[in-house]
This record gives C-alpha cells, structure tokens and sequence, in this order.
C-alpha cells in the first residue's frame, strides 16, 4: 500500500500515543494496526516517520528512560552525590509510572542514550572537585544500578515493605522472615539506600571529600 503523499500526524505524537496503548493494554496488544487507530489515520502514516514496529518501541524506550527523565538542577559542589540520588530517583519514577513498558526498556533501550548527556555530566564531576580517574566508575556503576534495579522492580508488582522478598516462609526461612519483619524501609527509601551507599563508597574508598 502506498503512503500518504503528505505525513498525516508528527513522530512524537505516534510516540506518545504508543506509550498510551501500552501503558493502558500492555505490550503485547501493541501494534501497528492499533496505533493508526489509535491516531485516527491508516497504518502506511507511520511508515513517514518510523520503519518499522522495533523503530517506534526504540523511540518509546528513548522518551520513557531519557527524555521524560527530570535533571536535577544542582550546582558542582561536595554534595554532588546527592544529584545522582535525584537523578536515579528521577529516572525510577519514569520507568514505574510506565510499568508495562518495562520489557520494551529491555529490548529496545538505545546503548547510547545514557552516552549522550555524559559530558555535561563529566563537567559537572570535574566542577565537583571529583578526580577524572572516577569518572567511568561513577558513569557506568550508577548506568548499570540504576537500569537493573529499576527494571527488575518494574517487571514485578509492587510490593509492601513485608514482602519485598516473595514467598518467604518463617518456617523455613526464619532469618530472612525476621529481616524483613525489620526491614522499616519502603522499596524507593531501599533504592535511595542503595545508590547512595555505592556513591559514599566510592567516596570513602578513595578518600575524597565527603559531603557537606
């Protein structure tokens, strides 16, 4: 069939028109078919904009985990941990507010998108007093913590502090059961917890100057 002589409608609202299907029906009722419905045009629109159905769900990946994301605005300075608190709570919340587009993510997420605000962020480093030499371990450790941390818990239903763990049996599992009994925080406050911990480490293990 061939196309519109004229595109119909723009990239970005197939985007977010992509996001509201999958974000109220799911991935797997994603299609091509459904999207031109959705926007009220026939499905040979889309092929102005995209290639094919991997293009779309690429851009989808791209806007859920990068564009949608809120930058922290902070000044350089000894609490520079602190942005990468921000910006990791920043990039969960996105992710989880499209839970259902979490395999999407896993498939379809750009290897490069993180790369491209990495200079500014490297400045923000250097500015922070932070010795180039930290850079990569810093860049790379909160890419890796923060991706696999928020998407396994997107790929979960969310759960209460007493369940964080599934399936524990104080019968069998008496330790784990009285840990978790224990456990006061929520599973936001333990990925706070967690990517502090890994920023303060490297802090401790390198003896910069720790945070005001």
């Amino acid at each position: 069939m061939a196309r519109p002589s004229k595109p119909l409608i723009s990239r970005d609202a197939a985007v977010a028109a992509s996001i509201e299907i999958i974000d109220a029906e799911g991935l797997d009722a994603f299609s091509l078919p459904k999207l031109a419905k959705h926007l009220g045009v026939r499905a040979p629109s889309l092929y102005h904009h995209f290639d094919d159905k991997n293009e779309i769900l690429t851009e989808v990946a791209r806007y859920v985990a990068g564009t949608a994301v809120r930058r922290p605005r902070m000044k350089p300075g000894p609490d520079w941990p602190e942005f990468f608190v921000n910006l990791a709570l920043n990039f969960r919340q996105s992710i989880l507010r499209h839970r259902n587009a979490a395999p999407v993510l896993l498939q379809h997420l750009p290897r490069d998108l993180f790369t491209a605000t990495y200079e500014d962020t490297a400045k923000f480093l250097l500015e922070s007093g932070v010795p180039v030499d930290l850079h990569v371990r810093i860049l790379d450790g909160m890419e890796t913590l923060a991706i696999g941390a928020v998407l396994m818990e997107a790929t979960r239903p969310p759960r209460p502090r007493s369940a964080i763990f599934p399936n524990v049996s104080a019968d069998s599992q008496p330790l784990l059961a009285e840990a978790l009994s224990r456990n006061e925080l929520t599973q936001k406050q333990l990925f706070e917890a967690m990517v502090r911990s890994f920023l303060h480490g490297i802090i401790r293990d390198h003896a910069l100057p720790a945070p005001e």
